[in-house]
């Protein structure tokens, strides 16, 4: 069997090193992938930073002190990101996951790097552009939640402002824009080429679908995705069958899987026909894809100086 099915990097490489950091996101560009997938939010100050969460996560971030003398916000952990500004959230240790769990899977494969900070989405840009990774798409997920506005940006605001950042850098070309929140995609249509629908069973709600009834559509996901503009389903791993995979073949609707971490489970997905998976341990996937003869994203090489 030969084709095209892409491999795409979750937070960087969640399984390897600490997610959504410049060392992580490094670590897979160096193992080999087509897409590095990763979520940002906006600081207080309008800053694009890194994050998954849109509360400080005491599972991925650490205090390590006051950004200025008597700062009242302090502890930063448990407080809204929109709340911090980009010097408070720079405190935050997010090289370490904390604290260690049985049940938590990561932290039993995922190695620590101590002293690793949240970067910036110009961080990021100017990482990809020192490693030359022209060739390798950035997945920028968009991180809102219209059940939660005290804790989102406004969605117009923050996606032109990081189609802006984007631009600036002169990647807009090579990017995908993702959100969980459909009206991301509907404001992102006439701004960016690449729109990502990401939905889970939460999200199967008009509230997260810029207003979309399911219903109307007859269930079919993929109709309700290329209503609001999306150029790619991204549907939860849960989620994918016959059915999902028919009706999205029937619009020409590209369909990318996440978060597969068992390539057993990706076989799977492949034979039914998805355009890519997205997963933590892109390094597992690699050795399907040979077997498969899939074609296989290359490795980039090592920079010369560490990435902290």
């Amino acid at each position: 069997m030969h084709g095209h099915v892409e491999l795409h990097g979750h937070r960087g490489a969640r399984g390897l090193r600490p997610e959504n950091t410049l060392p992580g996101l490094a670590f897979a560009l160096e193992l080999g992938v087509d897409a590095l997938e990763f979520d940002v939010a906006l600081s207080s100050d309008g800053q694009i930073v890194l994050t998954h969460d849109l509360i400080v996560s005491p599972v991925t971030s650490a205090d390590t002190g006051m950004a200025t003398a008597g700062d009242e916000m302090f502890p930063y952990v448990g407080k809204p990101i929109g709340s911090l500004t980009l010097d408070q959230l720079r405190t935050l240790d997010v090289g370490i996951r904390m604290p260690k769990r049985p049940d938590d899977p990561f932290a039993l494969t995922q190695v620590p790097l101590p002293d690793t900070r949240m970067p910036t989405l110009g961080a990021v840009l100017g990482l990809v552009d020192a490693y030359g990774a022209d060739q390798v798409r950035l997945h920028v997920e968009l991180k809102s939640d219209p059940e939660r506005p005290d804790l989102s940006a406004d969605p117009r605001a923050f996606t032109e402002l990081v189609v802006k950042e984007l631009d600036r850098h002169g990647r807009l070309a090579n990017t995908a824009l993702l959100s969980f929140d459909w009206r991301v995609l509907e404001i992102a249509r006439p701004l960016v080429d690449r729109r990502y629908a990401l939905v889970e069973q939460v999200t199967m709600t008009p509230t997260w679908m810029n207003g979309l009834e399911l219903a109307d559509f007859d269930g079919d996901l993929a109709a309700a995705a290329l209503a609001v503009g999306a150029t790619t389903l991204s549907p939860d791993r849960v989620l994918v069958d016959r059915a999902l995979m028919a009706g999205a073949a029937d619009r020409d609707l590209p369909v990318v899987v996440w978060t597969v971490n068992d390539p057993d489970e990706a076989a799977g997905l492949i034979d039914l026909g998805v355009a890519g998976i997205v997963t933590d341990y892109p390094d597992r996937m690699r050795p399907l894809w040979a077997a498969r003869g899939l074609s296989l994203p290359s490795p980039i090489p090592p920079l010369r100086n560490a990435v902290a």
